[in-house]
């Protein structure tokens, strides 16, 4: 779909890594022709095992396809989902597009483990500005006068909590939880403002965070034994914010190649 974005403005959370989800998407709205907003929050990734990446050269793969503007945004402060609009607005003048990549990885547990502190700073990253974020863009949006079909799109990110347990990740699944239940809430109200709202459960992706051990693992439980990509659930998300995709509204989408689960 080359060039089928063309003219449209995409935000992009949660693009830190190159072997993330959020820089798939990034990287295929570009290659369809939007320019890009796109967030980052390098202390989380370093927090990680994993580790974070080189935003310089997540920068420049990025902005030899498009017209990008990149920021460090900590998702944790209530202030900066109204931020990053303001900063769309004025790089920008509009936004026509939101997908909402970023999470908070680590500081969970189980039930058991779990704390006022850890449910409150899941929620605030995972759910809250995410909504906020999605408010924010609603406020904005302006349909365009002579457009055939509405171009307004917003994507949220949850996991498979619906499909099964995510042991030893309350906090995590309690906030992606309240995604998959708003959707068609929200998307329901905001189809009126001429914008359209789904939801991607990507699955389990190799984004890089498991050890070898849990990769090998993961690999038996799909059918054809090669875990999900990056790419796999950007493709889909890709659809979603294309006028292909103008007849998909307020689903929760399951992309997981069939994933087998099995005993908690």
């Amino acid at each position: 779909m080359p060039g089928e974005l063309s003219g449209r403005v995409a935000i992009v959370t949660g693009v830190s890594r190159r072997r993330g989800i959020g820089f798939a998407v990034a990287r295929r709205l570009a290659a369809m022709g939007a320019n890009l907003l796109v967030t980052h929050w390098v202390p989380h990734d370093e927090a990680q095992p994993w580790g974070a990446d080189d935003i310089g050269a997540v920068r420049r793969e990025l902005a030899a396809v498009t017209r990008i503007f990149d920021m460090s945004v900590d998702f944790a402060d209530p202030v900066a989902p109204e931020r990053v609009m303001a900063a769309a607005a004025s790089e920008f003048g509009h936004v026509d597009i939101l997908v909402a990549d970023h999470a908070r990885s680590g500081g969970d547990g189980t039930l058991l483990d779990i704390d006022a502190d850890m449910l409150d700073t899941h929620w605030a990253v995972d759910a809250r500005s995410v909504l906020l974020l999605t408010r924010e863009f609603a406020r904005r949006y302006r349909p365009e006068r002579d457009a055939v079909t509405d171009r307004g799109r917003v994507v949220w990110l949850t996991s498979g909590q619906h499909l099964g347990p995510l042991p030893g990740e309350i906090a995590y699944a309690a906030a992606k939880s309240v995604l998959a239940g708003l959707t068609a809430t929200v998307a329901a109200e905001l189809v009126e403002r001429g914008i359209l709202l789904n939801t991607v459960n990507p699955g389990p992706v190799d984004t890089g965070y498991l050890s070898p051990e849990g990769l090998d693992r993961l690999r038996r439980a799909f059918p054809r034994g090669e875990a999900g990509h990056p790419d796999d659930p950007a493709r889909l998300i890709a659809w979603l914010v294309s006028d292909a995709g103008r007849w998909v509204v307020g689903q929760v989408l399951d992309s997981e190649g069939g994933f087998r689960r099995g005993p908690s």
